[in-house]
């Protein structure tokens, strides 16, 4: 098992370096259908990212590519959705015992989503043109940043899936900003949203903390290896081909 989660964690992490996608859509389904518990794999993939997202953040921080107001609204949602997700859980689990069934389902469904998104944003995301709602300023949207980030937030909580995805393609169509200011603003604000879900699904014993450090230990030089390679990859052709995994991965989760 241990060498089978190292090479899990070089493959995730390669594929995140090599195509900036992948990540938590592709990890947790792998490590629900080779056996481990959904709860605990969905635990375990938060904390998981939230290791690997501080050195993102740390390093879009060094290059001023964060938009800190945006984090802070996106989190002024997510925070307190994330928080719901997990007390949902705790509270359908005492009443019904199925919460293994409603994280896989929900995980699925999730999945789904993530492949369309991740389709569009390959196929589409260069044509999408300023709208009225990247016109105006972020004060004027901060109701709707805030309902975005509250409920996304909720499905990551539920599902670790979505901390980097989602958010990302709202932010591409809703918010006006250049590429490095995107990304580095996701990871960042993926960063928040990942350690607090982690922290609480530690608290309900749902991290596997050997898992954790063995993924780590493989997706380290994973990413290292992805990222030199980026460059000469076919990025659009490898990022359909992880959103049809992601897709068929979903659907064998509510099949």
């Amino acid at each position: 098992m241990t060498l089978t989660v190292l090479f899990m964690g070089v493959f995730v992490g390669f594929m995140v370096g090599l195509t900036g996608v992948g990540g938590a859509s592709l990890l947790t389904p792998i490590l629900i259908l080779i056996g481990i518990n959904p709860s605990i794999a969905v635990g375990t993939d938060l904390l998981y990212n939230s290791i690997t997202k501080l050195f993102g953040t740390i390093q879009h921080w060094r290059q001023k590519t964060i938009d800190f107001k945006l984090v802070k609204m996106l989190a002024m949602g997510s925070i307190p959705g994330v928080i719901a997700a997990i007390i949902f859980l705790k509270l359908f689990n005492s009443f019904f015992h199925n919460q293994e069934i409603i994280i896989k389902h929900a995980l699925g469904y999730v999945l789904i989503l993530v492949a369309f998104a991740t389709l569009f944003k390959v196929f589409f995301g260069h044509k999408i043109k300023e709208n009225r709602w990247q016109l105006k300023s972020l004060e004027e949207k901060r109701g709707l940043t805030i309902t975005i980030g509250a409920v996304l937030g909720f499905v990551v909580g539920l599902t670790s899936i979505g901390s980097g995805s989602l958010y990302a393609i709202v932010m591409l169509y809703f918010f006006r900003m250049i590429p490095a200011q995107l990304v580095g603003t996701d990871i960042a604000h993926a960063f928040f949203l990942a350690t607090t879900a982690g922290i609480l699904h530690a608290s309900m014993g749902n991290v596997n903390y050997t898992l954790v450090l063995n993924l780590l230990i493989g997706s380290v030089p994973g990413v290292i290896i992805g990222s030199m390679l980026s460059t000469k990859a076919p990025t659009n052709i490898l990022r359909t081909i992880i959103a049809s995994l992601v897709l068929i991965s979903g659907l064998k989760l509510i099949g």
